[in-house]
């Protein structure tokens, strides 16, 4: 069975419950991100004016110890790239940051997430583009705002045409940048060793190691910081992410180190090379900080090379930057209106996916306010504001991986979870509150006021739109009566699309599943626990006394599928695979069991399920709550004689086939073939194999014999192609 049914079942609840305002299907983008897709947004949204214009302002601020401000700035910025990492797996949705806070804490916060995100994002790709422009304008006699208004245009035609184009763009923007950053480095620090001084020593000329002591440090720290801010973008795309457990959190860990060592070494070469009125100016002679300070150092050790070419490369390096911060600027941008759009909190129009299956609305109009930016306000000014707005963000992150921990949402499964959790989601809230008190009144008040706009957008346009409700209101018990049920189910749909990759366990576990029909007596759970210990040792060959010690003693809790069937899971890591175990009841049976509604009960499952892939077990839930909510399945499922007529009940025909062996074409002549050397349909698996009185589960070196039935399972086209 496909996993695209517990997609569909669990979205279709999300839209009866009114989660999305309609139910009409909601536009997905296509998973095309690789982990290097990954590594190079994270990575270009981080590179421009955190290496190429602010490190002479840096240097004025704390001297020799710049390079220890970007380090330390570096190690600051992990508990917000932990608390991302963690939502960005749980929920892989187009928005990021936008859709975490709106399902952790409610729309209204989601409104200020979203909208407070697009607007800064769009400032700072703004300035990106103007800093390319001006770095153009070094051997090119052009404009720089008009400049930057036709790159603007550009890399927006570039991201509407896909997420693929707009990667590949991205890829090698990184990868130059990336490349030539790591050559000046290493150039620079041979030229520095080789001078009069040791390599390690600092520099006099820029006075003491703290030129403004510890304090200078700390202020210079919380300058930096928001150099490493771009790290988190990628969240807004992690719905396009293939296998987001693993390549967001290890490209976001990749792009940090990446960062943090050629910031913090580029740095020491700038201090090493440069005198301190070149790199950080001198107030009292009027000379203000270098706005070029990597060019300034090329021209120290590489001025020498012919036809300048030093030079031209660190420009080359610095046009990369900029353009790799826009680009990736645009496609998380706009993610951030499309995602509002398709919860009713933005006009419907901007969810809709354009002829290459982007958000080309949201994207016209992400590039249509970068322009306006550019062209009326002083971009660097503001830009430099939306950085307290992106620290508040970094606290209100950390707070929703709190909430939805102690939600206890049993949907909520993160492929990735913060470490030494409740700590590091505290610690990154302290960092955020004190990094903004640092940046002073004019920022926080422009925080506020972007802040105040956002929930008047929301009170006055989105809150008549929505009826859903954060996970908040199910970690505190006093409104626990406003818990929200469709967000249960939408997670779960997450879980499914997370796990797309094993499309075909359900139907594996249901072919090989164990049905047991009790039909007279009276049954305790220890009943039931020594006949699943039993089972699974015959079947599965599993120990007896590891089975028992995996079920324990107690009696379990059993959740209900539909009003007749209860169903209780076991997650443990000595499991390789997740096994099924049925108990079907029949009128003069009797459970002895604390289930509710005991009488009306017929059926017992008990899932054991390894804990990896993270939602692997509510997966297999949804589908099987899918099978028994079906219409028919009362019947079909009371009226079946034989284990293998209540296993077809339990998948869908157009996914299983179980016939003899003689009744499918391709497989009439195979007898005496081993099952690894058949030439099977791609998606088709051989599940099980009925010989005589006995169920095998198949091999790769069982042979198949006259006589043999066979239960295949696949997608639908390649199991009609064997009918």
């Amino acid at each position: 069975m496909s996993e695209t049914l517990s997609a569909a079942s669990a979205a279709s609840k999300a839209a009866e419950a009114g989660a999305a305002g309609s139910g009409a299907a909601k536009p997905k983008l296509a998973r095309n991100l690789t982990l290097f897709d990954v590594y190079a947004m994270s990575t270009g949204a981080m590179f421009s004016s955190g290496l190429f214009l602010l490190p002479g302002f840096a240097a004025a601020a704390t001297g020799n110890s710049v390079w220890l401000a970007y380090l330390l700035a570096g190690f600051l910025i992990l508990p917000a790239m932990y608390c991302m990492a963690e939502l960005s797996t749980a929920m892989p949705k187009s928005g990021g940051t936008y859709y975490f806070l709106d399902r952790a804490m409610g729309p209204m916060m989601g409104t200020i997430g979203g909208l407070g995100s697009w607007v800064a994002v769009v400032f700072k790709s703004a300035f990106a583009l103007v800093g390319m422009g001006a770095y153009l304008s070094i051997y090119l006699e052009v404009p720089i705002t008009i400049t930057a208004i036709v790159l603007t245009a550009a890399f927006g035609a570039i991201n509407i045409f896909g997420a693929k184009e707009t990667t590949k763009l991205q890829r090698i923007l990184v990868t130059t940048l990336v490349v030539i950053l790591a050559g000046f480095t290493l150039l620079g620090l041979v030229a520095a060793g080789s001078g009069p001084e040791p390599l390690l020593s600092y520099n006099d000329n820029y006075g003491p190691f703290m030129k403004s002591g510890v304090i200078g440090l700390v202020g210079t720290i919380g300058l930096v910081f928001v150099s490493y801010a771009g790290l988190t973008k990628v969240a807004s795309v992690a719905e396009e992410v293939q296998q987001p457990d693993r390549n967001i959190p290890l490209g976001m860990t990749l792009s940090l180190l990446t960062a943090t060592v050629l910031y913090a070494l580029g740095t020491f070469v700038l201090v090493k090379v440069l005198p301190a009125d070149a790199l950080a100016g001198n107030e009292a002679a009027g000379i203000e900080p270098s706005y070029t300070p990597i060019a300034d150092a090329g021209r120290v050790f590489m001025g020498d090379w012919p036809l300048d070419l030093g030079v031209i490369l660190i420009v080359v390096a610095a046009i990369a930057a900029f353009a790799s911060t826009g680009n990736a600027g645009i496609m998380s941008a706009s993610r951030y209106p499309f995602a509002m759009a398709k919860d009713k909190l933005m006009p419907d129009g901007l969810a809709a996916l354009g002829k290459y299956k982007t958000p080309t609305r949201a994207i016209l109009l992400t590039v249509a306010a970068m322009i306006a930016v550019i062209a009326v306000f002083p971009v660097e000014d503001v830009a430099k504001l939306a950085s307290a707005f992106q620290l508040l963000l970094f606290i209100l992150v950390s707070a929703a991986v709190i909430v939805m921990r102690e939600s206890r949402i049993p949907t909520y499964r993160p492929g990735f979870k913060v470490p030494l959790y409740p700590w590091i989601p505290i610690l990154g809230m302290l960092i955020g509150f004190f990094l903004i008190l640092e940046m002073g009144l004019l920022a926080i008040g422009f925080t506020g006021m972007l802040c105040l706009l956002c929930v008047m957008w929301y009170n006055f346009y989105a809150a008549r739109r929505v009826e859903r409700r954060g996970a908040i209101f199910h970690a505190f018990s006093e409104l626990g009566q406003n818990t929200y049920d469709g967000l249960e189910h939408e997670l779960l749909s997450i879980i499914n699309d997370r796990t797309q990759a094993r499309n075909l366990t359900y139907e594996n576990v249901v072919a090989r599943s164990v049905v047991t029909d009790f039909r007279f007596g009276q049954y305790e759970w220890d009943e039931l626990r020594g006949a699943i210990a039993e089972t699974a040792h015959e079947r599965y060959g599993m120990a007896e006394d590891i089975a028992h010690n995996i079920l324990g003693t107690d009696e379990p809790k059993f959740r209900s599928l539909s009003d007749a069937v209860r169903m209780v899971t076991f997650r443990d890591k000595r499991l390789d695979e997740p096994e099924l175990f049925i108990f079907r009841f029949g009128p003069r049976s009797r459970i002895l069991m604390d289930l509710e509604d005991a009488e009306t009960v017929h059926t017992l499952m008990v899932l054991l399920c390894p804990p990896t892939p993270a939602g692997l077990d509510m997966r297999l839930a949804g589908h099987m709550a899918e099978i028994v909510q079906s219409d028919g399945f009362e019947r079909r499922w009371l009226s079946a004689k034989t284990e293998t007529d209540l296993t077809d009940v339990l998948v869908r025909d157009d996914h299983f086939l179980h016939v003899p062996l003689t009744e499918i074409p391709a497989l009439a002549d195979k007898v005496g073939r081993r099952i690894g050397e058949l030439d099977l349909p791609d998606g088709i698996l051989i599940a099980l194999i009925e010989r005589g009185d006995k169920t095998l589960i198949a091999s790769p070196n069982m042979v198949l014999e006259t006589g043999d039935i066979v239960a295949l399972i696949g997608e639908p086209d390649a199991v009609e192609a064997l009918r």
